[in-house]
Formats: structure tokens, sequence, C-alpha cells
């Protein structure tokens, strides 16, 4: 999608006003490309394969917060045995709060990209934070959010 459509989207959505998007600023699309952009370098900087230029985004274990954002959300469990462990990258919380200016606390999980052994690390030190943060008032991170730099888990067909 060229960012001229993204921005036609993203419009749109404002318009409709009645999803969690629709508060998104004028400066969003700009930030998200440059958070991709940085991802994808500190990735690469690990030894991760990204296929995709920009990832897609999904999020490890439900999270109810997120499902409040969609007048009808739904979500999808795809295993990790699906995914090429090289494609994915993960951050502690959502892109825009871990590599944040004004969120300064500290916690070693900020402005860090992880692979799938790190991230499980993390996890275990840590835990989910959709689990200990469920209204946000420990910080900003809701949940762990991964990158998925590749297409090809997102379009097969997975028997359960």
């Amino acid at each position: 999608m060229s960012e001229a459509q993204a921005d036609e989207v993203l419009e749109s959505i404002r318009k409709q006003n009645d999803v969690m998007a629709s508060r998104r600023d004028q400066g969003y699309l700009v930030r998200r490309r440059e958070l991709e952009g940085l991802a994808r370098e500190l990735f690469l900087l690990k030894g991760g394969k990204p296929v995709r230029k920009a990832p897609h985004y999904m999020v490890v274990g439900p999270c109810d917060w997120l499902s409040d954002w969609y007048k009808e959300s739904a979500f999808v469990q795809i295993p990790i045995s699906q995914f090429k462990l090289d494609t994915l990258s993960f951050s502690y919380g959502d892109l825009f709060p871990t590599f944040s200016p004004r969120v300064n606390d500290g916690k070693e999980y900020r402005r860090q990209i992880y692979t799938y052994q790190e991230i499980l690390e993390l996890i275990q030190k840590y835990g989910l934070p959709q689990e200990w943060n469920r209204d946000g008032s420990f910080g900003p991170e809701r949940y762990i959010e991964v990158q998925v730099w590749d297409d090809g888990p997102l379009g097969r067909t997975v028997e359960a």
C-alpha cells in the first residue's frame, strides 16, 4: 500500500470515529514507518532474516484490552511451529511506547527488539504484560508485540 493510500484509509477511519484507530494523530503513519525501520534494523543486527520491508503485527497470547479497540474483535492462534523463527521479532509492549522518548522509566526492555529465544527469557522473568498490567496502571506495556517479517505463515491453513 502506498503512503497516500494509507493516509486515505486512516482518514476514513477517523471520519467514522467508532474505533480506537480513529483517535490516531496526524503524525501516526510517519512515526509508524520510522519505528518499523528501526525494528527491522535492530532485528537484522541480531541475525534476523526479514522478508518484508514492513511487518505484520501479532500479539503473544490473548489480550482483552486489545479486543476493546474494535467493534467486532476476534483473534486467531497460530502455533509458533508454523513460523520461521528468524522472521519474527518481538517487543515487550507495543513499538510506540517501547521506543518513545517520553517513557524513561529505566526498564531493561525499553528500546529493545528481541529474538524468539530472548523474548522467552523475558517472559520467564516478567510474565505476560496482559496478565500483570491488565489496566495499564504499571506502565504502557499491555502485551508483547510480534513483528512478523514474512507473509508465508499467515497465508497457510493450519489444521487443529
